[in-house]
């Protein structure tokens, strides 16, 4: 298989090499487009009003190219503008911290798989717990013969966001289906003045889980499994569309 790994931790990113490893390991060909740096809580933000730099990246294993943009920039500048590949499917990950409940729609990891799923592909977003025992590595191995299991089986793009626990269930890997739980922050900004007299926010707080229900993402890597909640770009309330129409002819 031909498989576009991208992430939003950056070309240095642990997660990505494992997942580049885990493919050769298995006899895949890799084909890397990352960010330069860090691009978290960029969701699905595409660059307008500047320049997107990109260079290739120095690596003997596979074809890689990094860019000075966010993580939906790099597949969508690659899969549109540089490649003339046929990709089997995109991997944006693997993400060192969780992309669980409301946090998807913040999640740049989310954000690029959602633009290969857009392409019409196959698209995974593969997040670890943050210090989990459970290694890249592991996890990337896990994700290899995740995404051969699916492709053997479902024919058209989908995307699927994966988060793996802090230690799995039992010793050892089951993947479950779930739902987005909901998750809120407390004390999410935190105001400080620098050394200059610069006035600013500090994004962060303290997790507040709204709903981590069983069936929920939440409650899944909780108790030790991996979380797979299939994702789609349909926003819309099809209830309240129905109920519009009735309003409407009424």
């Amino acid at each position: 298989m031909k498989i576009l790994l991208t992430n939003d931790d950056g070309i240095n990113g642990a997660g990505l090499w494992a997942l580049a490893e885990a493919l050769k390991v298995r006899g895949h060909e890799a084909t890397i487009a990352a960010p330069f740096t860090q691009q978290s809580g960029m969701s699905h933000a595409l660059t307008f009003i500047r320049e997107v730099e990109y260079k290739r990246f120095d690596n003997p294993d596979c074809e890689a190219w990094i860019f000075d943009g966010t993580p939906t920039d790099c597949v969508k500048i690659f899969l549109e503008g540089m490649s003339d590949k046929n990709f089997d499917a995109v991997i944006s990950g693997i993400n060192d911290g969780a992309n669980l409940a409301t946090d998807i729609l913040y999640s740049g990891t989310v954000g690029a798989a959602l633009e290969g799923f857009l392409h019409a592909l196959p698209a995974l977003a593969v997040s670890l717990n943050k210090n989990s025992e459970i290694s890249f590595a592991e996890s990337a191995k896990a994700t290899v013969d995740y995404l051969e299991k699916i492709l053997a089986v479902k024919h058209e793009p989908f995307l699927h966001n994966l988060n793996f626990p802090k230690k799995f269930h039992a010793n050892k890997i089951e993947f479950v289906s779930t739902r987005p739980g909901q998750r809120d922050y407390i004390n999410a900004f935190t105001s400080r003045t620098d050394e200059a007299g610069r006035a600013y926010f500090k994004i962060g707080g303290t997790i507040v889980d709204l709903d981590a229900g069983e069936g929920t993402d939440i409650h899944a890597t909780e108790s030790g499994f991996v979380s797979v909640t299939p994702l789609d770009f349909d926003a819309a309330d099809h209830r309240a569309i129905v109920e519009l129409q009735k309003i409407f002819r009424g």
